[in-house]
């Protein structure tokens, strides 16, 4: 990984990203957030990154399943990647990808709203802190305790 404006640089996401430009590069903007979900997976069997499309993870209170939510792309079994095509991303958008990789216990997923006329402006990268069992609680978001999270600019 090499150090970029002093963050390391994730292989990785680098070549996730590298793939939703070549995408946005032949399709633009204002199409629906499937129709760029179908052509990231083309990219990326093309690329030979290995993906899982809906992948659905189990959501657990006190111990007890509460129901499923289905993370649009599982890249390499590391990075969950949330498409969007929206005006503009959000808070909750931001959310629901941390709520995404608490239930999966991953680390690591890109938020990538296709709806930008440069795509590099409507990319998110988001670290938790997990551990073996579950997230670290250092920090309170809603006066749930879990995680610390780093949002950046890819």
């Amino acid at each position: 990984m090499a150090a970029v404006d002093g963050y390391k640089r994730d292989d990785l996401t680098f070549r996730i990203i590298g793939a939703a430009m070549a995408v946005h590069s032949k399709l633009g903007a204002g199409l629906y957030e499937k129709i760029y979900e179908n052509a990231l997976c083309i990219e990326f069997t093309r690329r030979e990154i290995r993906y899982e499309r809906q992948k659905r993870f189990t959501v657990h209170y006190d111990g007890e399943d509460v129901g499923e939510m289905a993370a649009d792309l599982v890249v390499e079994e590391e990075v969950i990647v949330k498409l969007k095509s929206v005006k503009e991303l959000l808070p909750i958008h931001e959310a629901q990808l941390i709520a995404y990789l608490k239930a999966a216990k991953l680390k690591t997923g890109l938020l990538i709203n296709f709806n930008e006329r440069l795509l590099t402006s409507g990319i998110k990268r988001i670290s938790v802190c997990i551990n073996l069992g579950g997230l670290d609680k250092l920090g309170d978001l809603g006066g749930e305790r879990f995680w610390c999270a780093r949002r950046t600019r890819w």
